[in-house]
């Protein structure tokens, strides 16, 4: 039952990824919201198997840095362009 929940909760993540292309934050919370399931479901796994939980230390500190990146092309996007959407710029000009 709990890998049902954990499974529909990613789904439900991926989708609010693929739906909310429009301002940056919005993808940046779907993505934080994705790799909260991730953890969870590794939290689950690990407590299956009695094992160490060194692992999701690690996970959790590249979690933390993708935040903190995310954040920071947020606050760079802001301060250049005024707004967050992604409709106003192309990625692949300099």
């Amino acid at each position: 039952m709990k890998f049902f929940l954990i499974l529909l909760m990613f789904v439900i993540g991926n989708m609010l990824f693929m739906l909310s292309r429009k301002h940056l934050l919005n993808v940046l919370l779907s993505l934080e919201f994705i790799m909260l399931v991730l953890l969870l479901f590794l939290v689950n796994y690990f407590m299956e198997l009695q094992s160490e939980f060194f692992f999701l230390m690690m996970f959790l500190v590249m979690v933390v840095c993708e935040g903190v990146l995310g954040i920071a092309i947020l606050v760079l996007m802001v301060r250049v362009y005024g707004n967050d959407y992604f409709q106003l710029f192309s990625l692949l000009k300099c």
